[in-house]
């Protein structure tokens, strides 16, 4: 080439559609026909039964055309949103931009020519097979659900003169609804499910069929996803097996005395009060990341409270019940088995309100056996509740009491659901995927067991909850929820208090959480963990896998509290040792469950938790 011949400039060649649509795709495997053939022959059987029994029970269940009071929100935020046509026509024009742009790229790429993306998928798992990022059909697929997400979300939450509850309901369910329709929740739009498909000859399916099935038929019709095999997990065997004895029980709850580690112990007992919206061994799933287990290897006699799964002979339980039988009965049996008044006391989430509640009931009584209190993201001022305020309104809450009514008591699934839904991607959507789309059966995991192991709540008690202090915001008020006849007043609790919350809850948002050290009297230390309602909780030191922040100061808006916190690596859980320390060193001889005033009744964990909800 001379030195003045310029290169003749040279297009890339096209791909070929074939090359475009067919990502790796093996070649398409025959299906082994008897396989198919007892398939198919199980699911008819199957299915026809479930069938029957969904026609059988339909005289006995209550139907509501709009149970949730999705239908009047939605259709309020549509005359809202003709009321400024403006605005939509505004997003409008913004979305179709972005989808120009996004065929153009997508031609580009079809071309051979690179060309970034319209809109960013990185972090989310839904996309995490390559080719959602090296298929251009699939890439485009990908990018027009997620700009169609973005135009949904835009327009739902920039809507004027919704009330607060209206705008949050509606975004809630638009999510809900846009998750359901990702692209990876289908057979023909998930590059993974079509690669399984060829590579099994569609037997993948024949057995997501199966586990659908199952599913339907473990939920008597209704569909309870399983998240794990359930099998792989025996309580008491393999989870929640730190040594210890029942050594007290009534109709409510067991208490649990936990085997000392140590020659010496602290001369305050600790007593753990769980939520019991689920099962206390949260804290005691394995030896690496137990809260209890560590307690008792720091000095600590441990006791936790674990609750009753109540039935309908309970239906009248109520939070005063909770208070008597459980954390006031739970004080008098610790000082029958130890000798020991005073003690410090741990509660997590509904158990942290129980635990306020309970202070400021014994406030009242000049009661004072406990020395510190230790609140595990709880929240004491509901007005920002998170997104769990989208089922409390008073349309929800009387059919949700009408329903407790008819049974006694919430159905443990139904709470399991709703917590569910606030992460759908990763608690509903991404187990569809794998057991009904790819035909995998559940990963063992001990989160996911406990997390599937459901509750039901008494219904006098669910409902005093939901109204007074979720619906009406009363707790925060003093002398407004009263309990035994004693109204409680919080500013009256003068212990100790240890607040510790979790950056990213979305069960107890952080800085609704952190109101609670506005209204307790005397000293406070909040702490604020990385992660989540439970991963932030239990982070035991060897993981050092979470930070935290600290800060001594305590601001009334929690974000000033953030900006002025010093972030700390690894677990919080050697801060709240050294505070418990500072409020009391004091060391007796190891404590042996049974040696005291109450014999030892059965081993830990006892046979409250073990009764499971089929």
């Amino acid at each position: 080439m001379a030195a003045n011949d310029k290169p003749k400039e040279t297009l890339p060649a096209l791909k070929t559609p074939a090359a475009v649509a067919a990502p790796d795709m093996p070649a398409f495997k025959i299906p082994d026909p008897a396989f198919v053939g007892r398939s198919m022959a199980d699911i008819a059987e199957r299915s026809q039964r479930l069938v029957a029994e969904w026609l059988r029970r339909q005289p006995l269940e209550e139907h509501t055309a709009d149970p949730l009071n999705i239908g009047r929100a939605f259709m309020e935020m549509t005359a809202r949103l003709m009321a400024n046509p403006g605005r939509l026509m505004q997003a409008q024009l913004g979305f179709w931009q972005d989808y120009v742009t996004l065929w153009q790229n997508t031609t580009r790429r079809i071309m051979g020519i690179e060309s970034e993306p319209v809109i960013d998928a990185s972090g989310d798992r839904r996309f995490k097979d390559d080719a959602w990022k090296e298929n251009e059909v699939f890439d485009f697929i990908k990018q027009s659900y997620l700009l169609s997400a973005r135009y949904v979300h835009d327009v739902v939450t920039h809507v004027d003169g919704l009330d607060s509850h209206t705008a949050q309901k509606v975004d809630f369910y638009s999510r809900q609804f846009v998750d359901a329709m990702s692209p990876t929740n289908f057979l023909l739009t998930n590059p993974e499910v079509l690669r399984k498909t060829a590579e099994t000859g569609g037997e993948n399916l024949l057995k997501g069929l199966n586990n659908l099935l199952g599913d339907l038929e473990r939920g008597k019709g209704h569909l309870r996803i399983k998240m794990t095999d359930t099998d792989a997990f025996r309580l008491g065997g393999n989870i929640g097996v730190t040594p210890g004895k029942v050594v007290f029980q009534n109709a409510l709850m067991q208490l649990i005395q936990y085997t000392p580690s140590t020659e010496k112990v602290l001369k305050r007992p600790l007593l753990i009060v769980p939520p019991w919206i689920n099962k206390f061994y949260i804290l005691d799933l394995r030896p690496k990341n137990s809260f209890i287990r560590w307690a008792v290897s720091q000095g600590h006699t441990v006791f936790v409270i674990s609750w009753v799964n109540p039935d309908e002979t309970m239906a009248e339980r109520g939070f005063e019940d909770y208070m008597k039988e459980g954390f006031l009965a739970a004080l008098d049996a610790i000082e029958l088995a130890t000798g020991e008044r005073d003690i410090n006391a741990i509660g997590y989430c509904l158990g942290g309100t129980l635990l306020a509640c309970s202070l400021a009931y014994m406030a009242e009584k000049n009661d004072t056996r406990v020395k510190t209190a230790t609140f595990f993201v709880t929240m004491l001022d509901f007005q920002e509740a998170g997104e769990l305020g989208v089922f409390i309104d008073e349309e929800q809450l009387r059919a949700l009491e009408d329903k407790m009514a008819r049974r006694g008591y919430l159905e443990g699934s139904e709470m399991a659901t709703t917590f569910n839904m606030l992460r759908a991607n990763d608690l509903i959507w991404s187990f569809v995927v794998n057991n009904y789309l790819l035909g995998n059966d559940p990963f063992p995991f001990d989160l996911l067991y406990w997390n599937a192991d459901s509750t039901r709540m008494p219904a006098k008690m669910h409902s005093f909850y939901l109204r007074k202090m979720y619906q009406e915001n009363l707790l925060k008020e003093p002398g407004a929820v009263e309990l035994d006849g004693v109204g409680i007043d919080l500013g009256k609790i003068h212990t100790p208090a240890y607040f510790l919350s979790t950056r990213e809850d979305h069960i107890a948002p952080w800085k609704s959480t952190y109101r609670g050290t506005q209204l307790l009297g005397g000293p406070k230390r909040f702490v604020l963990a990385a992660s989540g309602h439970i991963a932030g909780v239990v982070n035991p030191p060897e993981g050092g896998k979470y930070g935290h922040w600290i800060n001594k100061e305590l601001p009334a808006d929690p974000d000033a509290w953030l900006a002025g916190a010093t972030e700390m690596a690894g677990s919080w859980w050697p801060d709240w040792q050294r505070w418990i320390l500072s409020h009391g060193k004091a060391q007796v001889a190891a404590r042996v469950p049974g040696d005291g005033q109450l014999a030892a009744i059965e081993d830990a964990p006892g046979s409250y938790v073990q009764v499971r909800l089929t």
